[in-house]
C-alpha cells in the first residue's frame, strides 16, 4: 500500500513541477523607462508624484485604491488564464498584464477626489485630477519577462 501512494505522490509532484516550469517569467506593470514626458520628465516620476503628493500638491493614492478594489479578482483571472492557456507562463502573463493595465487606466479615468485647485481647473478647463493631456494614463503598459 505505501508503495502505491508513493507512485502516485510522484505522478503529481511531477506535473506540478511540470506546471511550474511552464509559468516561470515575471510581470511589470505601469511606467516603462521609456515612458517621458516631452521635458524628458519621467512619466513614472509624474505617477509617483500624484500617488504620494508634493509639497504644492496632495496625495492622490489611485495606485494603492486601484490595487485595493482590484486585486482580489486577479487571482481568478490568472487561474482561468492558466487554464486556457495551458499553463503557458508568457500567455497567461501577457494576459494579467493587459488586465492590470486596463484597471489601472481606468483608476486614473475613475479618480476624482481630491479634486483639482480653481487655478488648476482654470487652466485645464476641467476638473479631472489625474488627466491633463492623457499622457500618463495611455503611456501606462506591461512587460512580461522569461
Amino acid at each position: 500500500m505505501m508503495a502505491f501512494k508513493s507512485f502516485k505522490l510522484d505522478k503529481v509532484e511531477k506535473a506540478l513541477s511540470s506546471i511550474a516550469e511552464k509559468m516561470e517569467g515575471s510581470l511589470k506593470v505601469g511606467w516603462m523607462e521609456n515612458a517621458k514626458y516631452p521635458d524628458l520628465t519621467y512619466v513614472a516620476q509624474v505617477a509617483a508624484w500624484n500617488e504620494y503628493g508634493t509639497s504644492k500638491s496632495p496625495p492622490r493614492p489611485f495606485i494603492r485604491n486601484m490595487i485595493n478594489k482590484e486585486s482580489d479578482k486577479w487571482a481568478d483571472t490568472i487561474q482561468r488564464a492558466a487554464t486556457a492557456f495551458d499553463y503557458n507562463g508568457h500567455q497567461v502573463l501577457s494576459q494579467m498584464g493587459l488586465v492590470i493595465q486596463e484597471d489601472l487606466q481606468q483608476a486614473i479615468v475613475d479618480f476624482s477626489d481630491p479634486r483639482n485647485a480653481d487655478s488648476t481647473i482654470a487652466k485645464k478647463g476641467f476638473n479631472k485630477p489625474l488627466i491633463d493631456t492623457g499622457h500618463m494614463k495611455d503611456s501606462i503598459t506591461y512587460l512580461v519577462d522569461e
